[in-house]
């Protein structure tokens, strides 16, 4: 068994990440804990901490939260207020080329390039989730009934991706030839960017609420199944007509997070029950990293040599794993 750094922290942990080679767990109740070498806490938000997420164009910290405000911590130790929108519950945060960002509230997108005035997007829905195209800047919001995509440092008029039903998140595929959106039913749905071409990703049992592009960009591993479901995208129509790759299955739990190792065809796998794996792709093999906990897993994330495996859980459980031993 690999060692183990655990931690209590006693409130939901919604994501866990590495900012400067060190494991910060950003909480439901506002703070970021940075825990190791004695825990220090950063206030991001006043009030609630909505939505956390990493920055991988700046590699920073990005988060929004129920005092209307988006910030940014590349350290861990200080924050920078980016934008403001007053009472309004910021609800989704991306991040994007050259120090922009974007955000959501109630009907509304807005991006803030990192110099220059905010412009407000406004949608017909609410926004529930919005991602960067990996080279330019364009915007993709999911919304009631599809998604759209946005140039918005121009006044172009915005392309609508339309399919029926609330979809909740949006991502890119790391080459930009694909968009993909978790929806409130228990699937998947995508575009080709160049034609619209759809692609229906369905047969969960459960909602997908975490997923994670592989290395390669070859995959992309979602949870919402008793197996990390693994789509592949390597093909120019995506993973139609093409069977997915089941990874880590038991008939006991269902997995509630995925992160794709950063350089390896390996995916840890965590459980309803706080169990993680750790399963390369090519043969399946599987290597126990936790044996479980108390609650489930929420958020997992690898530091960039993908020699560390941060985790968090519900109930504020979270630790480190050292898969060196």
């Amino acid at each position: 068994m690999p060692s183990i750094a655990a931690y209590e922290f006693g409130d939901f942990v919604e994501t866990a990440c590495f900012l400067k080679d060190r494991p910060a767990f950003a909480l439901a109740d506002g703070t970021l804990r940075l825990p190791a070498g004695g825990e220090k806490a950063l206030t991001l938000h006043e009030g609630g901490l909505l939505c956390a997420v990493v920055d991988e164009f700046g590699k920073r910290l990005l988060s929004g939260g129920e005092d209307g405000r988006v910030v940014a911590t590349a350290d861990g130790e200080t924050s920078q207020e980016l934008a403001s929108i007053g009472r309004k519950w910021v609800g989704a945060v991306a991040g994007g080329p050259n120090g922009a960002i974007g955000f959501a509230s109630g009907r509304s997108a807005w991006f803030q390039p990192a110099k220059g005035d905010l412009k407000e997007l406004k949608h017909e829905r609410t926004v529930e989730g919005l991602a960067f195209a990996p080279k330019g800047t364009r915007l993709a919001t999911a919304r009631y009934d599809g998604a759209s995509l946005f140039f918005p440092a121009t006044d172009a008029a915005p392309v609508s991706l339309d399919w029926k039903g609330a979809h909740l998140a949006a991502s890119f595929s790391p080459d930009g030839r694909f968009l993909v959106t978790m929806m409130q039913e228990n699937a998947l749905h995508g575009w080709r960017i160049d034609d619209g071409k759809h692609m229906r990703m369905t047969g969960y049992p459960a909602k997908v609420k975490d997923w994670s592009w592989s290395a390669k960009g070859k995959f992309l591993a979602t949870s919402g199944a008793p197996a990390a479901i693994l789509w592949p995208f390597s093909g120019k129509d995506g993973p139609m007509g093409k069977a997915p790759l089941e990874l880590g299955t038991r008939g006991d739990s269902v997995v509630t997070a995925v992160a794709c190792h950063p350089a390896e065809d390996m995916l840890a796998v965590g459980y309803q029950d706080g169990m993680i794996l750790a399963v390369r792709f090519a043969d399946s093999k599987e290597a126990l990293l936790r044996r479980g906990g108390a609650s489930p897993l929420r958020t997992m994330a690898w530091d960039a040599k993908g020699g560390l495996l941060a985790f968090g859980a519900e109930n504020g459980e979270a630790g480190v794993v050292d898969i060196a031993g």
